[in-house]
């Protein structure tokens, strides 16, 4: 029987527990799904907001986001955008990219472009929220 012996006597949920090969893909995975459902109802309102936007122009956009909540929902979105995004990212590297090196550099390279662009786009929504300047 050797070493596979004690696994006979075990549970499947036990056997399974533990799996992986950095003992963490349960985490990315939930985080994975909290990310997608999140993103759900603040695409329904970014289609919303988009319709009222389109009926204003510019000044339109700039008074939607001075409601704090639409901002506040502006910002989850694109948060939340980019998180997910990294998330995702980072699978198909770990996926499909097999030279250690070049592993890393592209999850450094996406990430810190996932990074860059949630933290330009919150900012710019902050700006537009509070000034109600933006850049044409």
């Amino acid at each position: 029987m050797g070493d596979h012996a004690p696994n006979l006597y075990r549970t499947p949920l036990s056997r399974a527990r533990g799996f992986g090969a950095a003992k963490t893909g349960v985490n990315r995975f939930i985080a994975e799904r909290a990310t997608g459902i999140a993103l759900v109802p603040l695409s329904l309102w970014a289609v919303y907001a988009g319709l009222r936007i389109a009926q204003g122009g510019y000044d339109g956009a700039v008074a939607l986001l001075h409601s704090p909540v639409n901002a506040a929902l502006a910002a989850l979105l694109v948060g939340f955008s980019c998180a997910h995004m990294n998330m995702g990212m980072a699978v198909i590297v770990e996926d499909y990219i097999h030279k250690p090196a070049t592993k890393v550099g592209l999850l450094l390279l996406s990430a810190g472009v996932c990074w860059l662009a949630g933290a330009i786009g919150v900012l710019s929504i902050l700006k537009v929220a509070f000034s109600g300047v933006g850049a044409y």
